[in-house]
């Protein structure tokens, strides 16, 4: 029988991971309007990838990656308008790795666009049915067009994390050497973990010397996580989309990241994090996924108290039970009474409408309350609460 063997917590993990901080500068280009909307069944209208725009600009947005100019049509006409209203934020266009793709972004105004190509032998053999110096060959001449336009530059390296690593650098050094300005590692179908991200990043950092931007899709869930650890390893610029939105299981969340930074690292991107929740909501009526009560960040249920010792804790502490305060984001706190609610919720909610109990009307009170939830199933509504604690008051005439 084949013994077992546990690793222990510092063989799983890079040394310098265990003391590794996010030093930044970091900057966010969020490609709500195009990875965002590649989700399947997904599919904004002009004025809804306008009005995107205007509110990733309005929240403090360093590049806005627009859409695929080459798409023709309403895409482009999109495209164009978005440059035309002169936000304080980079547009980007993205591209395939093809002249003509960089000429529709040019026609379009913008400032920068992303040269996507694929990294991975996988890739190059069943999707793009070439060869690795093809790939190489097709970076140079896209890059050296763009540069001769005088365009910022992100190439990306799709399927990054299944590429092979000798091949990955020097298909960084091919685009470093054409002259482009970052390069996008991306994790294209969600199968790292932030210990191998850490490594990886950091080693195409130390071979290369190229700034490096984070693409992290959430197939296991991790894509915030991959995304925060490559830039411990040193990238400076990350993808994001609103709530998440992406195809498959979707990208790194824009809220959850920028969220996650200011409190977890340190780092304030100058967001204008107050606005997160109305952002939040606007996508996700214009992509038609509904918001989850439970969704990270910006959810309905994030401050939202029932039990009586989180919410006894938090009336007398926010910080007890809160890393930021609601209003950070846009929401408000809230005081449900349900099963397992205690004298500090009942006094919450009471208050709430102008009234002020007694002790012993809140010990009467708690007990039927809780009994009425557990019939009912749910949370009581304000108005049975208030029902309750009038039918008491006549009891007591």
């Amino acid at each position: 029988m084949e013994s077992s063997r546990t690793f222990s917590l510092e063989e799983q993990i890079p040394e310098d991971l265990l003391s590794a901080k996010v030093i930044g500068p970091v900057y966010l280009d969020d490609t709500t309007l195009r990875d965002g909307e590649q989700t399947a069944g997904v599919v904004f209208a002009n004025e809804e990838k306008i009005n995107i725009a205007r509110m990733l600009a309005r929240l403090g947005i360093h590049q806005i990656e627009a859409g695929v100019p080459a798409m023709g049509g309403d895409e482009k006409e999109a495209i164009k308008r978005i440059v035309n209203l002169g936000l304080p934020t980079s547009i980007l266009g993205w591209n395939r790795a093809v002249v003509s793709d960089v000429q529709h972004s040019l026609d379009c105004g913008v400032q920068a666009v992303a040269v996507s190509i694929s990294a991975s032998d996988i890739h190059i053999e069943h999707k793009l049915m070439k060869d690795r110096q093809w790939v190489l060959d097709s970076i140079k001449r896209s890059v050296d067009f763009a540069k001769k336009n005088d365009l910022y530059v992100s190439v990306n390296a799709e399927d990054a994390s299944r590429a092979a690593p000798e091949f990955l650098i020097e298909f960084a050094r091919t685009a470093k050497e054409s002259g482009a300005d970052r390069l996008r590692y991306c994790d294209t179908v969600g199968i790292m973990d932030p210990f191998e991200t850490y490594k990886q990043v950091k080693m195409l950092i130390d071979e290369v010397d190229i700034p490096i931007e984070m693409h992290t899709h959430n197939d296991f869930g991790m894509a915030t996580a991959n995304a925060i650890a490559g830039l411990k390893a040193g990238a400076s610029y990350v993808n994001t989309t609103v709530n998440g939105l992406g195809e498959r299981a979707g990208n790194a969340s824009l809220e959850e990241l920028v969220m996650t930074l200011q409190h977890s690292e340190g780092i304030s991107l100058g967001m204008r994090t107050s606005l997160f929740r109305g952002l939040s909501e606007y996508v996700a009526l214009a992509s038609g996924r509904p918001l989850p009560a439970w969704k990270t960040v910006v959810g309905s249920s994030l401050f939202v108290y029932e039990s009586e010792g989180r919410a006894s804790g938090v009336v007398r502490d926010p910080s007890t039970y809160e890393v930021f305060l609601p209003g950070e984001v846009g929401l408000p706190r809230r005081f449900n009474v349900g099963k397992y609610s205690g004298p500090s919720v009942l006094r919450q909610k009471l208050r709430e409408y102008g009234y002020h109990p007694s002790e012993e009307e809140v010990k009467e009170l708690v007990p039927i309350l809780r009994t009425r939830s557990i019939a009912l199933k749910r949370s009581l509504f304000d108005s049975e609460v208030l029902e309750e604690y009038a039918a008491l008051q006549d009891d007591r005439r």
